[in-house]
């Protein structure tokens, strides 16, 4: 352990005692999947790191072509970037040899950093890190803070600072403070050797996004676009063409090759909008075709200030919406007429409707079911939808309520050939008419498709005197009696099946106009 010239209490001996008594017992129990877990995340870093290498060789590789083409406008900017590639080699190569060392220290003297034998070593680390007269954990610490201070100096962007400054932190946490130790014993102290090789790996890591930051600020301020850029133009991109009113117009004006460290200034009807990266918004409180007219000023490389003129149409429509009944434009009470309601423009997510006179249920992406209640009413549909954080009403929509038709009752019968046929009067075979139990009632004239429930009905047949002699169902089925006088009849001789009563998917029982004639052949 590293010698602490400074004086400690009984009380704070005792806490370091328990601390080196704590980790030895840890140390006894170090899980191989937690120094697995470090080689994994080292592994990771590394190819991380090398990424970042080779982007960053590349803009020195862009460095060095326009150096050659226009030394006079590169150099400063070149200089600057080989001092910041002098300054990460130098510590990312520190830490390697430290993760040599470390490695070495545990293995011996053909220890390999690729292949760690001993991992859960805790004392490598400690040795060369901390070792009095000998450890170099104060170097690298203060090769840390070096690097940091001078590196945040060269980014512009406040946000990336921070990130840099963040990634090379050398403060003690709360933790290591109340333990009275400094940046490297709570780094490498007792740390097995898979960790510690991971923490210089991770410092690598940091060290090549640092440089790569800075070297994508350098580039930028070389304006090496300059040498192919023959042409400005403005440039107006709208968020959309057509606006809802009510709503807003949104659209992102630009320049081409616009240097992004000189920001250009924006001017719309003659006033300068106040934004950073050029959006521009407006309320569209009236209908009809717009032009958003304005120029954009900038400075050229020479210092020279340039002008753009810019120019984007855009219309503004009513709110609006597109209610349809799927069926036709009437409704009817009771039953489940489909609809669909969509909004031009706008997601179905974002559109609410509701009926008046009965109730409007959702089933898909712009899919609803109508069931008015009110036969002879109106139901209004009204649509709402969510236009730029707000609920906008888009429009209503009056449908007639009718009540359902009447069904035509059928019997239905096999075809032989595994489908059904429906017999509505006429000739029909007594095999057939033996061979059915009932019969059925439905809509069905091309637009509706809705089933019956026959309840009762009755059938009339003549005797010698030609008197009708009626016989009733068995709700929808023929009774006993029906069947016996059925089989009873002759060739060309017919019946009658009237008084049909029948109740459909609203509920109401209605008694069926006319009667079905049936012809036995």
């Amino acid at each position: 352990m590293a010698i602490k010239k400074r004086k400690i209490s009984p009380r704070q001996k005792m806490i370091n005692l328990m601390y080196v008594v704590l980790m030895a017992m840890l140390a006894l129990n170090v899980s191989s999947d937690v120094l697995n877990g470090f080689s994994l995340v080292s592994e990771s870093l590394n190819r991380t790191t090398e990424n970042a290498s080779q982007t960053n060789q590349g803009i020195y590789s862009t460095f060095d072509a326009q150096m050659k083409s226009n030394p006079a406008k590169v150099k400063q900017w070149y200089d600057k970037a080989q001092i910041v590639r002098s300054m990460s080699d130098s510590l990312f190569n520190f830490a390697e040899e430290l993760k040599i060392a470390i490695v070495r220290e545990s293995d011996g003297a053909e220890g390999d950093v690729n292949n760690i034998k001993n991992r859960e070593d805790l004392e490598a680390s400690t040795q060369v890190m901390l070792a009095p007269g000998r450890g170099r954990g104060k170097d690298f610490y203060n090769a840390i803070n070096s690097y940091r201070d001078r590196i945040v100096k060269m980014v512009t962007d406040k946000e990336k600072k921070e990130i840099i400054s963040s990634n090379l932190n050398t403060d003690v946490p709360a933790k290591g403070k109340i333990l009275g130790k400094n940046w490297q014993e709570y780094m490498f102290e007792n740390t097995p050797t898979a960790a510690a090789v991971t923490l210089l790996t991770k410092v690598q890591s940091d060290v090549r996004y640092a440089e790569g930051e800075v070297l994508h600020n350098l580039i930028g301020n070389v304006d090496v676009n300059d040498i192919r850029v023959n042409e400005l133009n403005a440039y107006v991109i709208p968020s959309a063409q057509t606006v809802v009113q009510g709503g807003k117009f949104s659209a992102q004006i630009l320049m081409a090759a616009v240097d992004t460290t000189r920001r250009p200034t924006i001017y719309v009807g003659g006033r300068e909008i106040q934004s950073a990266r050029g959006l521009y918004e407006t309320v569209c409180s009236k209908t009809g075709d717009f032009t958003l007219n304005g120029f954009i000023e900038m400075l050229d490389g020479n210092g020279e200030k340039v002008r753009r003129d810019f120019s984007q149409k855009y219309t503004v429509v009513a709110p609006s919406a597109t209610v349809s009944a799927d069926i036709m434009n009437v409704l009817y009470a009771g039953y489940d007429n489909p609809m669909s309601i969509s909004v031009p423009g706008v997601h179905s997510n974002q559109i609410n409707a509701a009926m008046t006179g009965g109730s409007l249920t959702k089933t898909g992406d712009g899919k609803y079911i109508a069931k008015p209640t009110n036969v002879g009413g109106e139901a209004v549909v009204t649509v709402t939808a969510q236009n730029e954080g707000r609920s906008q009403e888009m429009g209503k929509f009056t449908f007639r309520v009718r009540k359902l038709p009447d069904p035509t009752a059928f019997i239905a019968y096999s075809d032989g050939k595994g489908g059904t046929e429906q017999f509505r009067g006429g000739n029909l075979s007594k095999q057939v008419l033996m061979s059915v139990d009932g019969i059925g009632a439905a809509i069905d004239d091309g637009l509706l498709n809705i089933p019956f429930r026959v309840t009762g009905f009755e059938t009339v047949f003549y005797d010698a005197m030609g008197n009708a002699v009626p016989y009733k169902s068995n709700g929808a089925n023929f009774s006993d009696q029906q069947k016996n006088q059925m089989r009873a009849l002759a060739r060309n001789k017919r019946f009658y099946i009237a008084e049909i009563h029948a109740v459909g998917p609203d509920g109401v029982e209605r008694t069926l106009n006319g009667a079905m004639q049936v012809i036995i052949k």
